[in-house]
């Protein structure tokens, strides 16, 4: 299964207890994907499948930091920065649930033109610069930084929705889970807020 996507992304040796996956929703080929791929990590950590017993916790977060897609989000996988990409129920592509990449660095979920199976036979092969950042994770790594395990992300010392840099410098490996705690309390606390507002915080 996605043989071309696994030549351009090889799978790393890192992996995780895979789990069950009958508890995720039997939509267009989701629960395969999982049992496949689930808890594994690819492109030496720049992208990386949702373990199945992780599935709550991923929905948990969504619902903090994006509460529009509640309801209708399954995140499948994440990647370097933890951003996190999720089946859209509400919006449909070729047929299939959409694919939404939730950003917890600029508080923004972004609707991709693709399903699940379409992201990975098209999208991040014909434009994986866009969906990943690849030359961004290259400088990360050729500046000293490390590959992410399993349970960690490079994120954001400063929000970029707080003005922060886009830049290396402004990126430190951190725990997934308490970066996105943080986030999301952050995005919580600025919904809304009129442009401009100043608010001074930092993910360290």
């Amino acid at each position: 299964m996605f043989e071309e996507f696994q030549d351009r992304y090889p799978r790393d040796t890192q992996t995780v207890q895979h789990g069950d996956s009958t508890n995720l929703p039997d939509v267009d080929g989701l629960r395969n994907f999982v049992t496949e791929f689930g808890g594994s990590s690819f492109g030496d950590g720049i992208y990386r499948v949702v373990a199945p017993s992780d599935g709550e916790i991923w929905a948990e977060r969504i619902r903090i930091a994006f509460p529009k897609f509640e309801e209708r989000a399954t995140c499948f996988a994440f990647d370097w920065l933890g951003r996190a990409f999720a089946l859209d129920m509400g919006r449909m592509e070729s047929g299939s649930a959409g694919v939404v990449m939730f950003e917890p660095g600029t508080a923004e979920a972004l609707e991709i033109p693709a399903n699940l199976e379409t992201f990975h036979t098209e999208e991040l092969l014909d434009y994986g610069e866009a969906a990943l950042a690849i030359s961004f994770y290259q400088k990360w790594l050729a500046q000293g930084g490390g590959a992410p395990a399993y349970d960690q992300c490079v994120g954001y010392r400063k929000p970029l929705f707080l003005g922060g840099a886009d830049e290396v410098e402004n990126l430190v490996i951190s725990d997934l889970d308490v970066y996105w705690h943080l986030a999301g309390q952050l995005i919580q606390q600025t919904r809304g807020l009129p442009p401009g507002t100043v608010v001074r915080a930092s993910i360290d």
